[in-house]
C-alpha cells in the first residue's frame, strides 16, 4: 500500500534528526532517496550508506535552500539526471529562540530565508517535473509552536505557521495535475534541536502529552511516507500532526 518503488524522492535538511527517519522510511520503501545537506556532507554520506547497507537506493546532495537560484539549478539537474522527481519533503528549517523585542534583524532574516523562502524555492523547482508527470507529492515539516506558537519562539513559530498557508494555496494551484501538498507537524520529538533543552523545561513539556512522552523521528517519518503514498492520494491541503495529543 506504501510502496514508492521507482519514485525519486528529494529530502531537505536529511543528514539528521526527522530528515534522516525520513530519508530511512522512503528508501525502505522502495524511493531512491536524495540526500540534501548545506554543511553536513560526511553525515549525509552516512545516511546515504545506512540506505545502501539495507539494499536501498540513496544519494546526497548538497546545496543551500536559501539560495534559490542554487536550488533552481541543483533540483533542475537532478530531474534531468534522473529523469523525474515524484516526492518533496521540504524538511530543512533552522530556529532562533528568543523574545520578539530581542531577536536580531539578522536573525529573522535568517529564518525565513531556510525555513519560508526555502520551502518556496523547493517547491516551486519541482513542480515544474511534478507537471509534466502529472503527478507529485510534496510535504512540508512544520511545527507545533506553528499552530500553538510557544513563549520564545516568535521568528520560529511565524516561519512555520507559514508553511500552512503556502501547502493550502499549492494545493489548489496544482490539484489538476495530481500533485497533492500536505504538512506535518510534530510536536516534542527527540532530536538534536530538543536535546539541548534543560530538565525542567523537557519535564513541563511532558506533562502537557497526553500520552506522556516524547515522540521518536521515526513516528514523525511514518507519517511522511504515508502522505507520500498512493494511500493518501485523495489527501491534500491537511495538516496532519504528530505530537501525542499535545495539540488537537
Amino acid at each position: 500500500m506504501f510502496g514508492l518503488s521507482g519514485k525519486v524522492a528529494l529530502v531537505t535538511g536529511a543528514s539528521r534528526g526527522i530528515g534522516r527517519a525520513t530519508a530511512e522510511a522512503l528508501a525502505a520503501q522502495g524511493a531512491h532517496v536524495v540526500i540534501n545537506y548545506v554543511r553536513g556532507e560526511e553525515e549525509a554520506r552516512r545516511v546515504v550508506q545506512a540506505i545502501e547497507e539495507r539494499g536501498g537506493k540513496a544519494e546526497a546532495l548538497g546545496f543551500d535552500v536559501a539560495d534559490m537560484q542554487a536550488t533552481d539549478e541543483a533540483i533542475a539537474a537532478l530531474a534531468k539526471r534522473l529523469g523525474r522527481v515524484d516526492i518533496l519533503v521540504a524538511n530543512a528549517g533552522i530556529a532562533v529562540d528568543n523574545l520578539v523585542l530581542r531577536v536580531k534583524e539578522e536573525e529573522i532574516d535568517r529564518v525565513f530565508a531556510v525555513n519560508v523562502k526555502g520551502a518556496i524555492g523547493c517547491a516551486r523547482a519541482v513542480i515544474k517535473p511534478m507537471m509534466r508527470a502529472r503527478a507529485g507529492r510534496i510535504v512540508f515539516l512544520s511545527s507545533i509552536v506553528g499552530e500553538m506558537g510557544n513563549a520564545g519562539q516568535a521568528v520560529y513559530a511565524a516561519s512555520k505557521a507559514a508553511l500552512l498557508g503556502l501547502s493550502k494555496t499549492l494545493a489548489r494551484e496544482y490539484a489538476s495535475r495530481s500533485i497533492t501538498v500536505n504538512v506535518v507537524a510534530p510536536g516534542f520529538i527527540d532530536t538534536d534541536m530538543t536535546s539541548s533543552l534543560g530538565a525542567e523545561v523537557k519535564e513541563g513539556m511532558l506533562k502537557a502529552i497526553p500520552l506522556g512522552r516524547t515522540g521518536k523521528p521515526e513516528e514523525v517519518a511514518a507519517a511522511v511516507v504515508f502522505l507520500c503514498s498512493d494511500a493518501a492520494s485523495y489527501i491534500t491541503g491537511e495538516t496532519i500532526r504528530v505530537n501525542g495529543g499535545m495539540y488537537m
